[in-house]
């Protein structure tokens, strides 16, 4: 590891977290000129786009300080509305009207910086990564070197990047019309990986409600890329709780899924969903179909049956009594759909409360994940898609979150 890098990885893994200062009304030049932005509305579009502080953090490696925006999308037609904070690249929430026109929220998150601080956090609407999910023992193989990151996942394994991930630093902004891009540099050997990273989150909403997410990254030597975005989703609500998320109906484009163990590390094996509660492809309502599963409830990564190159439909969740509807696209090739398994549970007394916007509730299986992604582990499985990026290579991935309503 390098002088440098090893400097600045100590410095991370010490504090853990970055601190949060309370929201000031100004910031200095050199903060303003960190994150250039125009605001209005694109000629013939139905959205506009405006920016704003959300508060003041300090770099959990630098200390410099350092102000978060946040970014509005709004439809004028249909109102829909969605935030991103530059923290995290996180989205921090989403407004869809139901078959009614009443308006909610309807991903997980915080009112507030402090919030997302929160050891109870678990990665709500953040950019994870330099490798989301699961890396076995915290160890891979690159071009006949042995790699070693970080264990954060029950002391044995890698998981979402490490001990801090992208999900812990405030990312620089551009914002150009209606889309937003933010930008991370991780350098070489941070968290154990090599290659100095260059990512670019890539944000529009359109005039159809649908939310475009476009990662890409550039790296400096051989390394594993694997970006998602991890909201959780409620489409009753943010706090509507789990017997509103046993209401919906979720169908999911896949005939595989991958095997994993008990600790939920894939084995190499790809197992076939027909006749198991896994089948989800002509859809099943949650509260039904997690009766079915062993773990009472999902947390496994689906391959996604494609038919062509490009993007293809990935998944759809309804939530018949509001109508709400999210359609899920993405050019890769599997998706975790994850049902919040471990969030602290309401039947357990001793478990810890987790409270969120507005002071609502959040716990187990109050919410829904689908993080699109290549196969959790695949340094470690040749069979499976490749993570690896190559220095002259552009790692890309495109998700898409629609969102609608029907009668």
């Amino acid at each position: 590891m390098s002088e440098r890098a090893e400097e600045r990885d100590s410095q991370a893994r010490q504090s853990g977290q970055v601190s949060v200062i309370q929201k000031e009304g100004s910031q200095s030049r050199s903060e303003s000129e960190r994150n250039f932005y125009s605001m209005g509305m694109d000629k013939g579009s139905s959205v506009s786009l405006s920016v704003d502080s959300f508060g003041l953090v300090k770099d959990p490696v630098t200390k410099k300080e350092e102000t978060v925006w946040v970014y509005t999308w709004r439809n004028s037609l249909s109102r829909v509305s969605v935030k991103v904070i530059s923290y995290g690249a996180t989205i921090l929430s989403v407004e869809v009207p139901d078959k009614n026109g009443v308006l909610q929220d309807v991903v997980m998150g915080f009112d507030s910086l402090e919030g997302y601080f929160n050891p109870l956090n678990p990665y709500f609407g953040a950019t994870v990564g330099r490798v989301a999910n699961r890396i076995a023992h915290g160890k891979f193989s690159l071009d006949g070197k042995d790699v070693q990151v970080a264990k954060n996942w029950n002391g044995k394994h890698h998981l979402h990047g490490g001990i801090v991930g992208f999900d812990k630093f405030n990312w620089t902004g551009f914002v150009d019309g209606n889309a937003l891009v933010l930008s991370h540099f991780s350098p070489d050997d941070f968290e154990g990986y090599p290659g100095d990273l260059l990512v670019q989150v890539r944000y529009e909403l359109t005039d159809d409600d649908a939310l475009k997410i476009n990662f890409s990254a550039t790296t400096s030597k051989l390394t594993s890329v694997n970006l998602t975005n991890h909201s959780y989703f409620n489409l009753a609500g943010h706090d509507a709780g789990n017997e509103e998320i046993y209401k919906h109906f979720v169908v999911i484009n896949a005939d595989k899924i991958t095997e994993t163990d008990s600790e939920s590390i894939p084995t190499g094996k790809l197992l076939e969903v027909g006749g198991t509660a896994f089948d989800l492809r002509s859809g099943k309502t949650l509260g039904e179909a997690f009766k079915a599963t062993a773990a009472n409830g999902y947390d496994d990564n689906f391959c996604v049956t494609k038919y062509s190159q490009g993007d293809s439909f990935v998944a759809r969740a309804v939530h018949p009594p509001s109508g709400r509807f999210l359609e899920v696209y993405s050019d890769q090739p599997g998706v975790q759909f994850y049902t919040a398994n471990f969030l602290p549970d309401p039947k357990d007394s001793a478990s810890p409360k987790l409270h969120g916007k507005g002071g609502g509730l959040y716990q187990k299986h109050g919410s829904f994940c689908f993080e699109t992604q290549k196969f959790p582990d695949a340094v470690n499985h040749d069979n499976f898609p490749s993570t690896i990026l190559k220095p002259g290579e552009t790692y890309q991935h495109l998700c898409v979150y629609k969102f609608g309503w029907q009668k």
